[in-house]
């Protein structure tokens, strides 16, 4: 169970009207988010990986159609190319604003129907990349941000995705600056180590946050 001081909202006040706690887990890209996701997991806390809903809403054919009416260069054999789409949308900010009004405008149906397929929980964990940029921290109980400074994220965004120093960059100005989401945060994890050092911060927060 959350720790009172961390049961911030009501079922009215609280994300899609959602009657648990929800811990918002937030970082930068390649900040190694995914695997306090796991963490959680592993210590029986339901997640709900905003990515995942996202990717269901890119397999849906009525967003097929979108993309392919307003970026055709992004789609080939009726299939959407993400590579390409990526590269258009952190290069063309008014790609980017598109794209993302379209998908957090179907969010809501995704999360909800996301939260009756789990098993019951005394709180979830919203794992959400574009947490404080959409105000999303203004309606959960308490935030939680995986951080390690910009140099390491563009170094593992490299090593990770294949991509140039360039665009990995470019990716990286078009998100809330790191040290924004530490100093916003309720909580932050430091990764900027290794896994050991991970599993420790991992388990001081837990601590923290469970009775």
């Amino acid at each position: 169970m959350l720790k009172e001081k961390w049961v911030t909202k009501n079922q009215n006040t609280r994300l899609y009207q959602i009657p648990v706690p929800i811990v918002g887990l937030t970082g930068g890209i390649a900040s190694g988010k995914s695997t306090i996701a796991d963490l959680f997991r592993k210590n029986n806390i339901p997640v709900i990986d905003a990515d995942k809903l996202v990717k269901h809403i890119y397999q849906n054919e009525i967003t097929i159609n979108f993309i392919k009416s307003n970026f055709p260069q992004a789609v080939e054999n009726n299939s959407i190319v993400f590579s390409r789409l990526r590269e258009l949308a952190f290069t063309n900010p008014q790609v980017k604003k598109k794209l993302e009004d379209y998908i957090y405008a179907l969010l809501p149906t995704e999360f909800t129907n996301s939260y009756k397929a789990l098993p019951p929980a005394p709180f979830i964990v919203y794992d959400v990349p574009l947490l404080f940029e959409k105000g999303l921290d203004q309606l959960l109980d308490v935030t939680l941000c995986v951080y390690l400074p910009r140099s390491l994220q563009i170094e593992r965004l490299i090593k990770r995705d294949g991509i140039t120093k360039d665009l990995a960059e470019n990716i990286l100005n078009q998100q809330m600056n790191i040290e924004e989401k530490k100093n916003k945060a309720s909580l932050v994890i430091d990764n900027s180590s290794d896994v050991i050092q991970m599993q420790e911060e991992f388990n001081k927060i837990f601590s923290e946050l469970v009775i």
